[in-house]
């Protein structure tokens, strides 16, 4: 049974300051999880988290992670900028990016970032356009055809728009040996949301004879691998969740099977997560403002699509608690809705929960990565407020909840709008 990491008097207490729908994020767990990663790392020298911004892009957070060790990942400009903001720089960055404009190529190089190419015709662009090669360069791998965990399709890496295929990158490698390049690096993304301990392992098998096969046929030796992303979380209360040290154990055994022996024992793994890192740590806490009963039972919260839109981008499962309720039986079901124009704006479809009343607060668990990123201002909603809860039980405030003066302010406002500015 997944458990809320509030209660019902400390929610009670936040939303008189902090109205609902907000976001809150638990410290505490944040740190301990960081330090779970490096410790299922610690064989590996020079082991790095890259954390994924796109995940939950806040400074704040992004500070906290910093102080545990991590980096950042950034694909996009905002997100270097915020990164060098919080005080990472130099290779503290990762640039993994796609279809990406000079701009931010120049930026990442501006800041020493650690830029992973995502196309073979990239690497043609970036002498002209940064007057020289950097001294570090990465290449992002794509194997194509499935990817198989025990005869069980993960994912389909040959549909994916990312990264290289096995000649355009030992090419690539020759090209940056010949300009100059020092240090290699590589990183492969091939399956998301993985909850299974062998994803990892596997993708390392898959990468390490691969670094091998480079070595051949291009004289480098890697300095880093970056196993990307991918690894999951049990977003339903009946999964088992992932073992981060037997994760990290099954890595450290193919890398002592295949790297030791081929003379690669210096290979730093990286590691980008954003999911893992983040998701179990943030929830969305929404109060039950209406009910409706038709042909079934809706109820109604103060929250909606555009605060958390994977359950109807793409049926995203959501565990909810009802604070307060927790021992009470599940004997009712609904439908639990936001107020969009849209029939799949629902974070939960026939769910059995306790009875529900005028006044409740769910707090909807696994929001800590992906949630409060991908939210949209449809029907004119606006974005809602960030909390962090310390370690020490207080409350932050770490992103104000937006006004209708912040959604007007980016209009060409004439004298009708000018009242609500």
């Amino acid at each position: 049974m997944k458990k809320a990491f509030v209660t019902l008097d400390q929610v009670k207490k936040i939303a008189e300051k902090y109205p609902t729908p907000f976001y809150i994020y638990d410290e505490k767990g944040i740190r301990e999880n960081a330090r779970r990663v490096y410790q299922a790392f610690s064989w590996n020298k020079g082991f790095k988290e890259y954390f994924a911004v796109k995940a939950t892009p806040n400074p704040s957070i992004l500070k906290i992670l910093k102080e545990e060790g991590c980096g950042t990942d950034c694909s996009s400009e905002t997100e270097l900028m915020m990164s060098d903001a919080c005080g990472f720089s130099g290779h503290e960055i990762m640039f993994s990016s796609n279809d990406t404009p000079d701009k931010e190529y120049q930026l990442a190089a501006k800041l020493g970032a650690i830029i992973n190419l995502d196309d073979f015709t990239d690497i043609a662009r970036i002498e002209p356009l940064l007057g020289s090669f950097p001294e570090t360069m990465c290449l992002r791998y794509n194997p194509g055809g499935y990817f198989k965990i025990a005869n069980t399709i993960m994912d389909n890496p040959q549909d994916a728009k990312y990264g290289m295929t096995t000649d355009q990158i030992i090419e690539g490698y020759k090209i940056l040996k010949q300009k100059g390049v020092k240090h290699f690096g590589m990183h492969a993304f091939l399956a998301s949301n993985t909850v299974t301990n062998e994803y990892y392992p596997e993708l390392a098998k898959e990468l390490f004879e691969l670094a091998v096969e480079i070595k051949i046929q291009c004289g480098i030796s890697l300095d880093f691998i970056n196993l990307s992303g991918g690894v999951g979380i049990p977003y339903k209360p009946d999964q088992e969740p992932n073992d981060i040290l037997a994760i990290g154990e099954g890595v450290h055994r193919a890398f002592d099977e295949i790297l030791v022996p081929a003379g690669l024992s210096d290979v730093r793994i990286f590691t980008e997560m954003g999911r893992f890192m983040l998701a179990p740590y943030g929830a969305l806490v929404t109060k039950v403002i209406h009910f409706k009963h038709i042909y079934k039972e809706y109820a109604g919260v103060d929250a909606c699509a555009v605060n958390l839109m994977r359950p109807a981008m793409y049926g995203a499962y959501h565990h909810i608690t009802v604070l307060g309720k927790e021992d009470e039986p599940n004997d009712h079901t609904y439908d639990v809705t936001g107020s969009l124009c849209e029939n799949n704006d629902k974070f939960a479809i026939d769910r059995t929960l306790p009875e529900l009343a005028l006044g409740d607060y769910l707090f909807i668990h696994d929001t800590g990565a992906h949630g409060f990123a991908m939210g949209y201002n449809y029907n004119g909603k606006l974005w809602s407020a960030e909390l962090l809860l310390r370690e020490d039980g207080s409350v932050k405030l770490i992103r104000r909840a937006e006004t209708p003066k912040d959604y007007f302010a980016t209009l060409d406002i004439d004298d009708t709008m000018k009242k609500y500015l």
